[in-house]
């Protein structure tokens, strides 16, 4: 007897193969039996009519930081309600494990981490997460049996270094004894499942101190030995950030990223490829680094969102405008201080100086403050400027764009929500993301789910997508779409029968209209522990999602049920090959 059969549907499989209709049943969390429709005559405990919907692999996100809302939210949302099944974690170098037993504060150090450097609201880390865990094989276990989507998780090099080397992992260089240290603390986490090594380089990704994060501080002998130590464990991988993953590289990044997936023979993925038209050079230099890795015996893939994700700023809170050079000076001072240096003409001068210069990088497209739309307000003088134009409100009063944003907000006490318009939202950019998705080792993702959470909202791009696909631009053909959302990302994982709809495959299933396939507008909600907040999506034209065969969304509705599996390196992922 089959657990449930899904009569009717439009089957895109995720091959990238014209869609069929078909009958499709599924038995003990796999996809059991394929038909013609109306052809399955096995009777099934459950069944439904999917007349007109189509039938799809589950999503694969493969950048997301969900390791530490999956203890209090298992359904991983809004990913899941988006049809995404599968979570790839613990990237950016930053995990929650391993914890040194010998100094409880480090678990202190790390949610203040988490919190600075990937937006994390603090109550929330202190009050949602049991931190019970040691070992990377006990944060594995804490998750196991309790979770609705399948996450697979890589091994922090922050989180390495900080349980061998302590307060010196910031600043410091390991002795020969502590890097043994590293490597075995390392190899114990792979025979417990991790998927590999994730490590950053970043300028922009600083600790809970203000501090460069711990792996900053590692040179490439040391990262060159643990991608060795990656070499050794069945179905791993590698991510890794550089500042130049902002911009362009520079010959010393790609030099390092080669050696890094040269040493270790695994694919290296790294976020965001930031394709705009305006900026033709960036994207052939980007992929410069793919093409010398695979002339070294490596394998570089470049991660790249297939929509323009929403983003809101604030001059009160850390936000990417913090991240420009020179910006972090001003906007790190108390408040009233900050309100008085931003009202300073010099200073805004200054400061639009260093946000238009090359050393900005890709924040340039952050300084044209004209293209922005004012958000939530709080104070009577900015009554009836929420949805307005920064541009058209400046020009009313007479003021540039810059000085005209400063007052608004400083009448908030600089509490004003600012949404940013792309600057790259044209039909050249467009084209030119088409054309840059061809390429071999180009991969959509970089949501960067559970993570920025009341700045951003990146986990509906499946949806957006795919909707954008069927009755948008009409970029790729729904089945190309839906390859690039499920298989594309599980063969570059490795992962075991997952990501197409094949006979013996895990039943990882979304069903959905394909008149109505959307993402909702990101809506700021408050329901994480503490009452924090972050910004959240319906996903619209979603009928159903399934993990391992079992229902877990309806409608936009979690069930309740959590059928997701933790992945382990080795045992659901096989090692992909760079040659």
């Amino acid at each position: 007897m089959l657990d449930h059969l899904i009569r009717s549907a439009t089957v895109v499989d995720g091959t990238g193969a014209p869609s069929y209709v078909a009958d499709v049943g599924l038995r003990d969390g796999r996809i059991a039996v394929i038909g013609p429709a109306g052809s399955v005559a096995e009777e099934a405990r459950t069944s439904e009519d999917a007349r007109g919907l189509i039938l799809a692999p589950g999503f694969v996100d493969p950048h997301t930081h969900y390791d530490a809302q999956l203890f209090w939210d298992p359904y991983a949302t809004p990913s899941m309600n988006h049809g995404v099944t599968t979570v790839a974690g613990g990237n950016c170098g930053f995990t929650l494990a391993p914890l040194n037993p010998a100094r409880p504060e480090d678990a202190d150090y790390t949610r203040r981490m988490m919190s600075k450097v990937e937006g994390m609201a603090l109550v929330a880390l202190e009050e949602g997460a049991p931190w019970n865990w040691h070992t990377f094989g006990e944060y594995l276990d804490a998750l196991e049996g309790r979770i609705a989507v399948n996450a697979g998780f890589m091994v922090g090099h922050c989180a390495l270094r900080r349980h061998v080397m302590g307060a010196e992992a910031v600043g410091g260089r390991p002795t020969d004894e502590q890097l043994r240290g590293m490597l075995e603390l390392f190899h114990d986490a792979m025979r417990a499942g991790a998927w590999g090594l994730s490590t950053t380089q970043s300028s922009t990704h600083s600790d809970g101190d203000g501090q460069p994060v711990a792996s900053r501080h590692a040179e490439p002998a040391e990262l060159i030995a643990l991608c060795r130590a990656v070499g050794e464990h069945e179905g791993t991988q590698l991510e890794a950030i550089v500042a130049g993953c902002l911009d362009q590289f520079d010959d010393d990044e790609i030099d390092l990223l080669v050696e890094m997936s040269a040493a270790a023979g695994r694919p290296l993925n790294w976020n965001v490829l930031t394709i705009d038209a305006a900026v033709p050079e960036r994207v052939p230099r980007q992929l410069l680094a793919s093409e010398r890795a695979r002339a070294a015996g490596g394998r570089i893939v470049a991660l790249t969102m297939p929509i323009l994700t929403p983003m809101n700023m604030s001059l009160g809170t850390f936000c990417a405008l913090n991240l420009i050079p020179g910006w972090g000076e001003v906007l790190g001072l108390p408040v009233p201080e900050r309100i008085e240096r931003l009202r300073d003409p010099a200073v805004r001068a200054e400061m639009l100086r260093r946000a238009d210069s090359k050393e900005a990088g890709v924040f340039r497209r952050l300084a044209d403050f004209g293209r922005y739309v004012i958000g939530d307000t709080y104070s009577p003088e900015n009554e009836g400027l929420s949805g307005r134009v920064v541009r058209d409100i400046a020009a009313g009063r007479g003021q540039d764009p810059f000085q005209c944003l400063v007052e608004i907000c400083s009448n908030d006490e600089l509490r004003t929500v600012l949404w940013p318009m792309p600057p790259d939202n044209d039909p050249a950019s467009w084209e030119l993301r088409r054309a840059t998705w061809r390429h071999e080792d180009v991969l959509l993702g970089g949501s960067d789910a559970g993570a920025h959470l009341d700045r951003m909202c990146g986990a509906p791009y499946t949806t957006r997508f795919i909707g954008d696909c069927l009755r948008g631009r009409k970029l790729v053909p729904v089945e190309q779409a839906v390859k690039m959302l499920t298989d594309d990302p599980a063969q570059l994982f490795g992962l075991r029968e997952r990501g197409r709809i094949e006979r013996g495959f895990h039943a990882d299933l979304v069903l959905f209209d394909p008149e109505r396939i959307e993402a909702g507008p990101a809506t700021l909600v408050h329901d994480l522990p503490g009452d924090s907040p972050r910004l959240d999506a319906k996903a619209i034209g979603v009928v159903s999602v399934r993990v391992n065969g079992v229902e877990t969304i309806r409608d936009d509705v979690v069930t309740g049920a959590v059928p997701g599996t933790v992945l382990r390196s080795g045992r659901d992922t096989r090692t992909v090959s760079t040659k």
